[in-house]
């Protein structure tokens, strides 16, 4: 199975001015709280990061990368957790420049997940830095949680996190980051500022939109995955569309024609060529020059999302593409009939398959993610 890396960020200050009735936890008054709190108090989102960490004790698959210290290390180690130590605090408190550090880090090192405890002044610093590049998981730890970035309660978190690892149907959805202007609020005046959308795993349901007979219909789904992929397309960016019945719906809802069992290519809305072989994708994406992007469906039963059928968008049409412009379009009764084995990717390349590889987004439905794991074949086979 492909190891789920999450990376873990604990503010060791959120929720400390709750029950001083400080209305929140930023700014300086908390900061010199701090040293007349208990233990029990300076602990307290460390406490919380526990509860929702201790789903995954035992679970060889999953790595967490995080800061040293109350910022994440000592959660990890005394759970006996796999975690890896990547940064640490420069002061001998953290401030919302060590999160935004530390989000920055996890970011640049590629995790799959980036959690945190915390409250709506965490999720603002990290959502400076990640924007909705990085699915977020908040486990409630502040005073102030008014985004929609958090789990209902660290437990929740955990099960969150624990189905991910199981490579479950968790689906990604946009949620609110908010704050409230905690100054205005010690003067009971409610200021709530919106500052953006993040990325968040949320309980994955099958069969979440489209029931017919209490079975999903492949050809609605596909319907609902092309209207909602048609309407992201730009016409600066360069589309090669690989075969598959579900990449067939979107070339339909854009009224061109398809070659089933080849690899079209779309720019400003036309069909720019069509059954197209890896030199002519080079050539296009040469003449092109400007941004790019590989649409890819699963083929049923077996998982690959690339080497079966689509070896024209080859390891060099791939990077020139860029892996982070891939989207793997599929039904979610086409993922849940792997069985928690992971799509593959088999390239002919081993250095590139183990880049696809690890968690990524698949487009099951209307505005309907989730997060599931790519392995390589040869990882699959040691699995």
């Amino acid at each position: 199975m492909v190891a789920l890396t999450l990376g873990l960020i604990v503010n060791p200050l959120a929720g400390l001015g709750g029950s001083r009735a400080l209305k929140g936890s930023d700014g300086a008054a908390v900061r010199e709280l701090a040293g007349s709190l208990t233990q029990a108090e300076l602990q307290r989102s460390n406490t919380r990061a526990a509860r929702a960490l201790q789903r995954l004790v035992g679970i060889e698959d999953v790595l967490i990368l995080t800061w040293e210290g109350d910022m994440g290390g000592h959660v990890a180690e005394s759970l006996g957790l796999n975690y890896r130590i990547i940064g640490g605090v420069k002061g001998d408190l953290s401030d919302p420049a060590d999160t935004r550090g530390a989000a920055q880090a996890m970011l640049a090192a590629g995790v799959d997940v980036l959690v945190f405890a915390g409250g709506d002044g965490t999720a603002r610093d990290i959502y400076d830095v990640v924007g909705d590049r990085l699915p977020v998981l908040g486990i409630p730890a502040g005073v102030k949680m008014h985004s929609g970035v958090f789990a209902v309660s660290p437990e929740a978190a955990g099960e969150l996190l624990l189905e991910l690892s199981r490579a479950g149907l968790v689906g990604l959805r946009r949620q609110e980051v908010r704050d409230i202007d905690e100054e205005a609020f010690r003067h009971d005046v409610v200021r709530s500022r919106f500052y953006g959308e993040m990325l968040v795993p949320g309980e994955g349901r099958y069969l979440q939109h489209t029931k017919i007979g209490g079975r999903e219909s492949q050809e609605l789904v596909a319907a609902e995955i092309a209207a909602w992929v048609a309407e992201q397309m730009d016409d600066e960016t360069l589309y090669l569309v690989g075969p598959g019945s579900t990449t067939a719906a979107l070339m339909e809802e854009l009224g061109l024609d398809n070659t089933l069992l080849g690899v079209d290519v779309i720019g400003a809305g036309r069909l720019r060529c069509s059954d197209a072989d890896e030199a002519r994708l080079l050539a296009l994406l040469a003449d092109h020059g400007g941004p790019a992007h590989i649409l890819v469906t699963a083929i049923g039963g077996q998982g690959h999302i690339f080497g079966r059928g689509n070896q024209q968008i080859s390891p060099a049409v791939i990077r020139a593409v860029g892996l982070e412009n891939i989207s793997v379009l599929a039904a979610k009764s086409k993922i849940s009939g792997l069985e928690g084995r992971p799509l593959l990717v088999d390239t002919n390349d081993p250095e590139l398959d183990a880049q696809l590889s690890g968690y990524r987004e698949i487009i099951t439905g209307y505005d309907d993610r989730i997060l599931y794991p790519v392995a390589a074949m040869d990882e699959q086979e040691r699995a």
